[in-house]
């Protein structure tokens, strides 16, 4: 009787250790996703009016549900060297061929760039395929945030001050507001925890407005409103964060 006893005991002992652990084989499981991402993104509606194609990066935070629900976050750092209409951006600070004289009476090297910085707070679902496994499969999320984004002047030898502190504040075209994000793709886990991925297309909607008070290029105050749309490629490689059950067992 007591080694009956000891046998049901060690059963019971054995069923519930199991239980408390997952193979992402079998089952759909919790997990956390430790991301980073990039996309290549080509603007329109009032984006494009100043800026050409930019990639954007950033880290990524989401926990998936045993019942494949998504909630994460997302950093975004947006860079690019394409920008429209230059000529008459600092037309009023630059000689006739378009350069910029230094204090040391020379041309400064500088040029264009586009930077914009946000993050994005999302929402959304993986319908599984079953195969790879019940964890991975089509990828929908909608997400809301912050963004803005602005003219970036780089130069070498930081000795212009026409660009240079608060003067160049005046020319930057810094714009700000709410940012609506959309997303359709593939997300896939491995089950050695070895490959895992998303990736699909990433529609962006940025109601923006003017955030500096004057241009100096226009010679104007500034309230102006926007609708900037940009849509890309979006790539992330992420860790998911689970226990997993071991593949083989052992009795004794």
């Amino acid at each position: 009787m007591l080694k009956k006893l000891t046998l049901l005991y060690t059963l019971l002992l054995l069923t519930a250790s199991l239980s408390a652990q997952f193979n992402v084989r079998d089952s759909a499981i919790t997990t956390h996703l430790i991301s980073a991402h990039i996309s290549f993104n080509l603007p329109a509606a009032d984006l494009s009016q100043r800026f050409g194609g930019f990639a954007q990066v950033g880290p990524g935070y989401m926990v998936k549900t045993k019942n494949n629900l998504l909630l994460g976050i997302d950093g975004l750092f947006g860079f690019g060297n394409q920008v429209k209409n230059k000529d008459n951006i600092l037309k009023n600070i630059t000689t006739a061929d378009g350069n910029i004289i230094d204090m040391e009476g020379v041309y400064a090297t500088f040029s264009y760039n586009f930077r914009s910085l946000g993050a994005v707070a999302k929402a959304g679902k993986v319908i599984s395929l079953q195969k790879p496994n019940p964890n991975s499969g089509i990828m929908l999320w909608l997400g809301a945030g912050y963004l803005q984004h602005k003219i970036y002047f780089d130069y070498k030898d930081k000795v212009a001050p026409q660009i240079s502190g608060d003067y160049i504040k005046g020319y930057d075209e810094l714009r700000q507001g709410v940012l609506i994000n959309l997303f359709a793709g593939y997300l896939y886990m491995c089950n050695q925890r070895k490959i895992n991925f998303y990736a699909g297309l990433d529609v962006n909607l940025a109601f923006t407005a003017d955030a500096r008070p004057y241009s100096f290029a226009n010679a104007t105050y500034l309230d102006g409103k926007f609708t900037d749309v940009y849509t890309g490629i979006k790539v992330a490689w992420f860790f998911p964060a689970y226990r997993r059950a071991p593949n083989e067992f052992y009795y004794y």
